[in-house]
């Protein structure tokens, strides 16, 4: 939801949609490579009835529909520790062979990746969501499910910062041709992996 204009100068945020959208195109890419058909394919969201988490999901449902797949199974897991753990205990539980599962959010991850380890399961991979300094390190590891997030981008506070800037020096940003600031940005959603984690640390959540 965009606040009302005559509010702010410039909007930046992330991309929801996009985020859904990065992870299913991981997945999706990942198991038609692997010549799976038919996967089993879960996604743990924060809030259902929030429309950023909406987006999400639709994202990753139509990302996925462009490999032939679709989402086996979703519930909701409220963006905390515990109710990550708990919804994904049950996804576990109710799915003999699981693919893949996209999570949404990292920081939920965090009880997830907790139950995935207490149920001693490996056979599928994981993609998180947000782009915390724990799940980087996770990806950077490599030593568990969790291969890749894609990112709700953590920087953008900083780079609000940097176009009041611009904008209180009358500057327009170096690489475009307009003289002035844009009014909205949406940063892309960038999937991390252990191909790129190390330039991406940086910039992770402390969670």
């Amino acid at each position: 939801v965009f606040p009302d204009k005559l509010s702010y100068r410039t909007w930046i945020g992330g991309d929801n949609y996009g985020m859904g959208v990065a992870a299913g195109h991981y997945i999706g890419k990942k198991l038609k490579d692997k010549g799976v058909s038919d996967p089993v394919i879960l996604e743990i969201q924060g809030i259902a009835t929030l429309p950023l988490t909406q987006d999400r999901s639709k994202g990753f449902e139509e990302a996925l529909k462009t490999y032939g797949f679709s989402v086996t199974a979703k519930q909701d897991a409220q963006f905390t520790v515990e109710s990550g753990t708990k919804v994904a205990a049950n996804l576990l539980q109710a799915h003999k062979k699981i693919d893949a599962i996209w999570n949404h959010d990292d920081d939920q991850g965090i009880g997830v990746l907790a139950a995935i380890k207490e149920a001693g399961r490996s056979e599928f991979f994981m993609v998180g969501g947000a782009g915390s300094a724990n799940a980087m390190r996770d990806i950077q590891a490599g030593s568990g499910v969790l291969e890749a997030t894609v990112t709700y981008s953590p920087t953008m506070a900083s780079s609000a910062i940097k176009l009041a800037r611009l904008i209180a020096q009358g500057k327009g940003m170096s690489d475009l041709v307009e003289n002035q600031v844009p009014q909205s940005i949406t940063l892309a959603s960038e999937t991390i992996t252990k191909e790129n984690v190390a330039e991406y640390l940086p910039l992770g959540f402390e969670s």
